[in-house]
């Protein structure tokens, strides 16, 4: 277990970066930083453990998690402004907090309710939710509206660990085969520009012609 509590603080903290990144691009004070930190990297463990029935949820069993988030935002308000590229970095710590954190969400689904598909469902849900939250309330272009791969290289580290851990692997095993899936389906999306084809919709008829 002590793997998976390291995963879990990593996923906070990357994720706390990002969300005070996102803070330090709308030139808030430090209030909002400590606000987005705290959001980005809780969020998607709270849905996660909502929709498993955990409740109190994990960071009010366990305040460290929120203490990690405010170290994070406070070092990120002092040292943002020695960044070229911002938002560069913070879709790069993303991708890493994603690929840490679908993991980590897919092996407490797993023990939770012992089902492959739940387990791949919260670590997905608990990879980009909090993404998802800092980008509506920094107002920005939302991650699942980018052109890249997101969500789904959630799906494919959640799965892949889900696959290793069924074979038999052991824990830190098949966490380094879905941490590498994820961050590389990901960081490939990034690099490459990798996306799924589109919808191509044709216009709609008007209202009067279907009458």
């Amino acid at each position: 277990m002590s793997l998976l509590v390291y995963l879990d603080y990593a996923g906070i903290a990357l994720f706390a970066a990002t969300g005070a990144l996102a803070a330090s691009r709308k030139q808030l004070d430090l209030i909002g930083f400590l606000f987005f930190a705290m959001v980005t990297g809780t969020g998607g463990g709270t849905v996660r453990d909502i929709v498993l029935g955990r409740v109190p949820v994990f960071w009010v069993l366990n305040p460290a998690y929120i203490l990690v988030c405010c170290i994070v935002g406070v070092i990120v308000f002092f040292t943002a402004h020695l960044l070229e590229s911002r938002y560069r970095l913070l879709i790069w710590l993303d991708a890493i907090g994603l690929a840490a954190y679908c993991v980590l969400g897919a092996a407490k689904g797993l023990a939770a309710t012992g089902s492959p598909t739940i387990a791949i469902v919260t670590g997905t849900l608990t990879a980009t939710f909090g993404g998802i939250l800092r980008d509506l309330m920094a107002n920005e272009p939302s991650v699942l509206l980018r052109p890249e791969i997101y969500v789904t290289a959630a799906l494919i580290g959640a799965g892949v660990f889900t696959l290793a851990n069924g074979l038999g692997m052991q824990l830190y095993l098949a966490s380094a085969c879905g941490v590498v899936a994820a961050f590389a389906v990901r960081g490939g999306a990034l690099w490459f520009g990798w996306t799924f084809p589109t919808y191509r919709h044709k216009p709609g008829r008007h209202p009067d012609d279907v009458m």
